[in-house]
């Protein structure tokens, strides 16, 4: 118990809610089925039901969580290491090249989270060993089999022969778990009905004409303001055309679909989490699993199906703050799963843009294998770079670079006096990241 408080301390947390408690309980006796919706604390609850089974005289991998998404699988790992557990975790995904994560194995964490595309290609080139590996747990379980990585899955399963404790979390309540995972009486721990009935989500409709939804969608974000929102799509095409209409209209905003790079879909998050965008264009791929807190308003501009509805709304009101969401309607349009419209927002008749954002964001060339921490970069850039405390922002390091907020009216001055010192006692690079 000493443990707990202590990790609940490092993450600034006061107390388990009910949801985490209830997983915890379930998981020291059986196999469990987590049901949540997004933002409840989900990967707390199962990283503190895993966290009793790691042994540090243990030789090799002893729990792998299986993500359907980078964004997911980074998050997690962030998540576990801010608990300051002592163990190792490797984080493994698609998109760059697999062998630094060949060579990391060859000291093998305790705890292996990843996508379930990388992590079989890793049992396939017999990169790490299976033999301690008592504990599994599949996140997003419904949003894998809807990604197509069930053949991924039930090979990456077969392999797991020691398996003694199995954890499927979902967003979304299935009719029966499917027999490849193996869960043998599983307790169900299911808190998606008390989320749907919470009182803190406002959900408004917005009338549109016909051929004129994007110019509605401008009065609804002028009316909205300096609020974090995010506007949903179905199709990164719609996504692209959106973004291209309030460019023109000079609103500043990030976009994010499956069909950007990467590197190019991490920076964006980046910059929506430190405020260098307050609006975030995107398909359902932000719906969940994605690190955005404090998001106050969810906009489809396209209606959805009812899960993605839900799970779009799960933005916003999230750990017990209020949210507001807003349905871009065409008179007689109504989605089959809502009993009734929603209640009619009068938008103003000459939508003003709302002032631009006072942050931006600056990319340094030196991270977390450079031995740098966020400490290191407060005092280079404080006492270096011209800059006071309250024109410093967010800062998040990666492997090998850092990503800062900083006043925009001090960008510019700020990276012409950085370039010419050395951080660490090391040359970097900065600039304005792009």
């Amino acid at each position: 118990m000493n443990e707990l408080i202590r990790i609940l301390q490092s993450l600034k947390i006061p107390h388990l809610n009910a949801m985490q408690e209830a997983t915890l309980a379930a998981a020291q006796k059986s196999d469990v089925v987590l049901l949540s919706p997004t933002g409840s604390g989900k990967t707390l609850a199962y990283l503190l039901s895993v966290l009793p089974r790691l042994q540090p005289e243990a030789k090799g991998v002893q729990a792998l969580v299986l993500a359907p998404s980078r964004e997911l699988a980074l998050q997690i790992e962030q998540v576990f290491r801010s608990m300051a557990t002592g163990f190792k975790v490797d984080c493994l995904y698609g998109g760059h090249a697999t062998n630094p994560e060949k060579r990391s194995l060859a000291n093998p964490p305790a705890l292996l989270i990843g996508t379930p595309g990388r992590i079989a290609y890793h049992l396939r080139e017999q990169n790490f060993e299976t033999s301690a590996l008592k504990t599994l747990v599949l996140d997003e379980f419904d949003k894998s089999l809807e990604y197509g990585f069930k053949d991924d899955m039930g090979a990456i399963i077969w392999h797991l022969k020691g398996l003694k404790r199995r954890i499927l979390v979902s967003a979304t309540a299935m009719e029966e778990i499917p027999a490849f995972t193996g869960l043998r009486n599983p307790i169900t721990v299911n808190y998606l009905q008390a989320a749907a009935n919470a009182p803190a989500l406002e959900v408004k409709t917005v009338e549109v004409e016909k051929g004129n939804k994007q110019q509605a969608l401008l009065g609804v974000l002028c009316a909205i303001g300096t609020a974090p929102s995010i506007v949903f799509c179905n199709q990164r095409e719609t996504v692209e055309a959106v973004s291209d209409f309030l460019q023109s209209k000079g609103l500043p905003h990030g976009i994010f679909h499956g069909g950007m790079e990467q590197p190019d879909r991490e920076r964006v998050l980046m910059k929506f989490r430190n405020g260098t965008y307050r609006t975030l264009v995107s398909t359902d791929l932000a719906a969940r699993g994605l690190d955005i807190p404090e998001v106050e308003y969810v906009v489809h501009f396209q209606v959805p199906d009812e899960d993605n509805y839900t799970h779009r709304n799960g933005r916003t009101a999230r750990m017990n703050a209020k949210g507001t969401s807003y349905l871009l309607l065409q008179p007689g349009e109504k989605p089959s799963y809502l009993t009734k419209i929603p209640p009619i927002e009068k938008l103003p008749a000459k939508p003003m843009l709302p002032p631009p954002s006072p942050w931006e964001t600056i990319y340094i060339s030196a991270g977390k294998k450079d031995k740098v921490n966020k400490v290191d970069i407060v005092g280079w850039m404080l006492q270096k770079g011209g800059l006071d405390k309250t024109e410093l922002g967010k800062i998040e390091l990666q492997d090998n670079a850092a990503y800062v907020a900083v006043a925009k009216k001090k960008l510019d001055q700020a990276v012409q006096l950085l370039r010419q010192e050395k951080l660490k006692g090391k040359k970097v690079k900065i600039e304005k990241a792009m």
